[in-house]
């Protein structure tokens, strides 16, 4: 453990962060799950529906620090082509 006022102040604010990017990379997890579910359901328009917020989700994160933006822009990429099956 750290012994310096200012490492000490480095370990908290590490843990804060820590947990703000776990929080965000599991919120982009769940959504991706559940467009993933509403493709392979066959639900259209919730499938938009939940594409748009998953990609203000991880745009966010990326936004944040919490993903490079290169990864989001891949996940982005990766839905939108499952997304688009169901409307072709």
């Amino acid at each position: 453990m750290a012994n310096h006022k200012s490492a000490l102040k480095r370990v908290r604010q590490n843990e804060k962060k820590r947990m703000r990017n776990k929080s965000l990379k599991t919120r982009i997890k769940n959504i991706t799950k559940d467009v993933r579910f509403a493709v392979a359901e066959k639900l259209k328009d919730d499938a938009l529906t939940k594409f748009n917020m998953a990609k203000s989700i991880i745009d966010k994160a990326a936004k944040k620090g919490a993903i490079p933006k290169k990864t989001a822009s891949r996940k982005i990429s990766r839905l939108s082509k499952i997304v688009n099956t169901i409307s072709a």
